[in-house]
């Protein structure tokens, strides 16, 4: 498998520290609010990765935090008079609840940061210890120019960046590119006790910290959106290879910005969208297509005619499986013909181009491509005629394959589902009967429930509205 590396700004052949296992950081949100659909990107895309991974065969540790304290949560908090505390307890379950409804596989380990405060503290006194950060005034910094390979990730040039620090100047520091380790405490905040007072950590160690506990001072892959890659991840390399000494993440990998309507979203233009409003009028499952229909560097741009066409494009999946369903239940144990053999050799070499997509620096694009031909394969050519092993096949490919990106094509039976099929069942004996009125009043009483019954030649099918 190829991974573009946003730190050598190439492919290369991913070759994982351990073989047949692979280690994974993700950075997580901000739990200040409910997660807006440009939280969702970098998750379904990495949550999707995760996935291929492990149909390959590997054993995937996947680490994603909470920044359970910050500014804006501290904000949120006063402003509603109760504890911060309080505040990230509330938005880590609301995300949570998103997460499940987007079909996020559980991680490895949620850490949060004020779970982690000591790690931090032990981060930063080995430090300064070497020489790499310094206290001040109750706040720690790190020595940016003791890095001699700071901005190797984001390209940046120190001189360039220099000249951009010195707009606003804080006297308290060496220099001006010098980053915050630890804060002193202020009225109104959170605080921990720590070697030089009480505080609370800056935003770029606590992933540091989280990375090393749970996963090891080197990892395969640390993974995020392309805000993230300055500063915060350049932060992130300069203080974890200072204090561990080696290499911290050997890939890096970046999706690409999301836009609405083709501005940036943001409160103040008032395109601002979480995934929770986009759930209530649409099936969860959709936001995820939608985000894989574009490859993951590259930027996407949301509005309501893209989110109609990936809605379009999944039906187009599911329907495929209710209806191979359906002719697997009419088709006979019969073995398979030549013509049968012919698509099953069709639909593994639909399966070939799943996989060498995926393995071109995960290109979901064409890999959903991969499912359409096989979709595509099963509408033209399966019937109730077809050999059931051929049909159940053809079935079980396309949901094993939808299900690496996360897409649950099979409908999940429910209560609903058995009530529905009762009352079939009971529509086709009063039509057999020629009780006509009866077989109408169980259409319009399916159809108030918004399920909608076919009639086709091979039997009554259902679907919902």
């Amino acid at each position: 498998m190829k991974i573009y590396n946003t730190l050598t700004n190439k492919e290369e052949d991913f070759i994982p520290l351990k073989e047949g296992e692979v280690s994974m950081y993700v950075c997580g949100p901000t739990v200040y609010d409910f997660m807006h659909i440009g939280n969702a990107r970098p998750m379904i895309i990495f949550d999707t990765l995760r996935r291929y991974f492990e149909y390959k065969g590997y054993k995937v540790k996947y680490v994603s935090n909470f920044t359970d304290v910050d500014d804006k949560i501290i904000k949120r908090a006063n402003e509603a008079g109760i504890e911060a505390s309080e505040v990230a307890e509330r938005y880590i379950a609301e995300a949570k609840t998103d997460m499940k409804a987007m079909n996020m596989k559980p991680a490895y380990k949620n850490p949060r940061a004020t779970e982690e405060i000591s790690g931090m503290i032990e981060m930063i006194e080995k430090l300064i210890e070497t020489g790499h950060a310094y206290a001040k005034n109750g706040s720690v910094y790190f020595r940016t120019r003791s890095d001699k390979e700071y901005g190797k990730l984001s390209n940046k040039n120190i001189d360039d960046l220099e000249a951009g620090a010195r707009v606003e100047v804080n006297t308290e520091k060496e220099d001006p590119l010098d980053f915050v380790l630890w804060k002193p405490k202020k009225p109104g905040e959170p605080s921990w006790s720590s070697p030089w007072g009480e505080g609370r950590p800056g935003w770029h160690i606590e992933c540091s910290v989280m990375a090393k506990k749970y996963l090891g001072d080197t990892i395969d892959i640390h993974a995020g959106g392309e805000d993230l890659i300055f500063p915060h991840h350049e932060n992130e390399i300069a203080q974890s290879e200072c204090a561990n000494g080696v290499p911290f993440a050997r890939y890096w990998m970046h999706n690409g910005y999301l836009k609405i309507n083709n501005e940036k979203m943001s409160k103040s233009l008032g395109n601002f969208i979480t995934i929770r409003k986009i759930n209530e009028t649409t099936k969860p499952q959709v936001l995820r297509f939608f985000m894989l229909g574009a490859h993951y560097r590259g930027p996407i741009n949301f509005n309501d005619e893209a989110l109609k066409a990936a809605e379009a494009g999944l039906g187009r999946i599911t329907t495929c499986v209710e209806n191979l369903a359906f002719l697997a239940e009419k088709a006979s144990d019969r073995a398979e013909n030549d013509d049968e053999k012919a698509l099953l050799t069709d639909v593994d070499k639909c399966r070939a181009d799943f996989e060498a997509a995926m393995d071109d620096d995960l290109n979901t694009t064409d890999a959903i491509t991969a499912i359409f031909n096989m979709v595509k394969l099963a509408n033209s050519k399966a019937t109730s005629d077809t050999a059931k092993s051929v049909i159940n096949a053809v079935r079980d490919e396309i949901i094993k394959l939808s299900d690496v990106l996360g897409i649950e094509a099979a409908p999940q039976k429910d209560d609903l589902a058995e009530e529905v099929e009762k009352l079939i069942e009971e529509r086709q004996a009063a039509r057999k009967a020629k009780n006509f009125a009866r077989a109408d009043e169980i259409r319009d009483e399916l159809l108030s429930k918004g399920i909608i019954l076919e009639d086709t030649r091979e039997g009554v099918k259902w679907k919902r509205a």
